[in-house]
């Protein structure tokens, strides 16, 4: 697994090429923006995603998806509501057996798991999962990172690929949980921000990354994952980092909202992308299918897309009835 292929020059992108070049492995990433493909080969640097870093060891970068697609193992690096058109443009070139690793973090807009659609569109291709409290920045400039890389036995030489002393794998088999943490935080993620931008203290911060972690491993356990996962790096460790720092994406739209400002005002100033607010509607309508209480995520997915009022939405959540904390079946 020599030759590591990357799909999509994002921040995440880019700082995967990084960590698979420090590994020792011969990178090509694919970008579909030639600014950014010129600015890689030429410049060693990607401003427009990751400003600030230097490539070094440098990834060659190509506009040809085919190139990326055609390597040793193929990560695929856009983000979920893209997922499906971009794969369905590689599959042809991906070599049968070859690992195909999702690093987006959300649900396909049909409520699907990045899997669900690899098993769709590349039935012969070893499925895997890169998810865990991951900041492209901190990952690309080298600071100790962890993550969970969730496949099949077959798919777990990945973890050694990707392995370089700062960036640590850990395998796991629970393609499912993985999925499911790593969608579900960046929609609670975004509850968190909304509590801190109106002011309502640490507690009830702490009370929703706690009471969310809950409603993550029931949807998990509904549809056919472990409750172990969602405590390790891809559920527990990558809703406290996402829940807790101004680096986050989807906290700072949060908070945005927090202060009253409009949903399509912060999101029009921003180049990158917060999964959380194309990830909340699929997630509200899986646990509607599975029977699964998750009046957090609900919330959210009402306030992003059905127009409600934040305060009115943030009583009508405090007014529930009171649960057992320990339930964690789907009804819980």
């Amino acid at each position: 697994m020599n030759r590591i292929g990357i799909i999509g020059a994002g921040a995440w992108g880019t700082a995967l090429a990084l960590i698979a070049g420090r590994a020792g492995r011969e990178v090509v990433i694919w970008a579909r923006e030639p600014e950014v493909v010129e600015a890689i080969n030429a410049r060693r640097e990607n401003p427009l995603f990751l400003p600030g870093v230097m490539l070094d060891p440098k990834p060659r970068a190509t506009a040809a998806l085919a190139e990326a697609a055609g390597c040793d193992a193929v990560l695929i690096a856009v983000p979920a509501q893209f997922f499906r058109a971009v794969l369905a443009d590689a599959a042809g070139a991906i070599k049968r057996g070859v690992p195909v690793v999702s690093c987006a973090k959300g649900l396909s807009p049909d409520g699907k798991l990045m899997t669900e659609v690899m098993a769709e569109l590349i039935p012969d291709a070893v499925p895997a999962v890169l998810s865990g409290p991951t900041f492209a920045s901190e990952a690309a400039r080298g600071l100790p990172t962890a993550a969970t890389l969730a496949s099949t036995p077959a798919g777990h030489a990945v973890a050694e690929a990707l392995a370089d002393g700062r960036f640590r794998p850990y395998v796991s088999d629970d393609l499912i949980g993985a999925q499911i943490g790593g969608a579900v935080k960046n929609v609670l993620a975004i509850a968190c921000g909304i509590a801190v931008g109106r002011r309502l203290g640490e507690n009830a911060r702490a009370a929703l990354i706690t009471r969310g972690l809950a409603e993550m491993t029931r949807l998990a356990l509904a549809k056919g994952g472990r409750a172990e996962t969602l405590s390790g790096l891809s559920g527990l460790g990558d809703l406290v980092l996402t829940a807790m720092s101004e680096k986050s994406r989807n906290y700072s739209l949060g908070v945005a909202l927090g202060h009253g400002r409009l949903l399509e005002d912060v999101l029009a100033e921003r180049r990158s992308v917060a999964e959380g607010v194309f990830s909340a509607a699929p997630v509200a309508a899986l646990a509607r299918t599975l029977h699964v209480d998750m009046p957090i995520a609900g919330t959210v997915d009402a306030i992003l897309n059905q127009g409600h009022d934040i305060g009115a939405a943030i009583s009508a959540l405090l007014a529930r009835p009171l649960r057992n904390e320990g339930e964690l079946q789907p009804g819980g």
